[in-house]
């Protein structure tokens, strides 16, 4: 049994549905339940089976469960118990309740496996009503000025987080099309608003002073020329650095991540009361060293997890 693998292997745990974490090949999948229609949708026909928050099942004597992880909808945390020893394996995680994933929940362990995409102090969110508050505000500034908005966010998670929160008192939101398939799929699971698909036959005329919500593989394409006169922006939690919009020639960043940032991953730590820290991918060293001094059995784990980088499949970065 292995937990998120990158090679085919028969039996996988999967903890949620972004392209570094569920990779196709493996003979079985366990996951969440509301996980079950994501992957499919991204991996194809696959053997899969869908269980429920808490959940035990044991394999060869060891019992796994799974627990919510606040990253996007469906995702998990693992837990295994062998012998009276418990280990969390996160996969993605964040603390703050978005409102579309179940939210996080601590759970109590001995070995605790993060991520810690974000973890430098550096790093420091806002509450999201306030980023939200910013970009409608943006939006609407952009419709006065007879523009179309377009902003920049993965096709799972990131988009279905912006389309929850997007004033449609403003305007009609219009997606692309990976987006849009995305969010056929969660519909069933969550409630979403009313989008409309851009097509071939969408005119720019329609597109003018509303918004349109498309994944960054789509930035510098030829599908964007249909938005002029238009403005961008990106919701990623990279938009904290400075530089990071401009190298991407972006009009606006909104810090906005569906990962933990610095206080959130120590808060996290604390409250599983786990003396064995292993962290897997991010800022891993610095995020380890801190550890260390404070007092945890902390080290790194090489894996090919991706954080934010790693939320889109290939054919959605097409």
């Amino acid at each position: 049994m292995y937990l998120d693998p990158w090679k085919p292997v028969d039996k996988a745990i999967i903890s949620h549905g972004h392209a570094d974490h569920s990779r196709w090949g493996h003979k079985a999948y366990i996951t969440h339940h509301i996980n079950v229609p994501i992957i499919k949708h991204r991996l194809g026909e696959i053997n899969v089976t869908g269980k429920e928050w808490g959940e035990t099942f044991t394999i060869k004597n060891v019992k796994f469960s799974l627990h919510p992880a606040g990253h996007i909808i469906g995702s998990s945390q693992i837990r295994v118990e062998h012998k009276g020893e418990v280990w969390v394996f996160t996969g993605d995680y964040k603390t703050e309740d978005d409102g579309v994933a179940t939210p996080y929940e601590p759970i109590k362990c001995h070995t605790f496996i993060t991520e810690c995409t974000f973890g430098l102090p550096a790093f420091k969110w806002r509450p999201q009503s306030e980023v939200f508050n910013d970009i409608n505000t943006w939006w609407s500034d952009n419709k006065a000025e007879g523009k179309t908005s377009v902003i920049f966010g993965y096709s799972l998670g990131k988009a279905q987080r912006l389309l929850r929160y997007l004033d449609t008192d403003i305007g009609k939101i219009y997606t692309h099309g990976a987006i849009e398939n995305m969010t056929e799929v969660i519909r069933p699971l969550s409630p979403m608003p009313e989008t409309t698909r851009v097509t071939r036959e969408t005119k720019k005329e329609e597109l003018l002073g509303n918004i349109v919500v498309a994944p960054p593989s789509a930035h510098g394409s030829t599908w964007i020329r249909k938005m002029v006169p238009y403005v961008t922006a990106s919701a990623s939690g990279w938009m904290a650095f400075r530089g990071a919009r401009r190298r991407r020639a972006i009009d606006k960043g909104f810090i906005l991540s569906d990962h933990c940032d610095w206080q959130g991953l120590l808060e996290s730590v604390e409250a599983t009361g786990a003396e064995k820290i292993i962290s897997t991918h991010g800022y891993t060293d610095i995020f380890t060293r801190y550890l260390l001094e404070q007092g945890y059995d902390a080290r790194t784990e090489a894996t090919q997890y991706e954080g934010e980088l790693g939320e889109e499949t290939e054919k959605e970065q097409e």
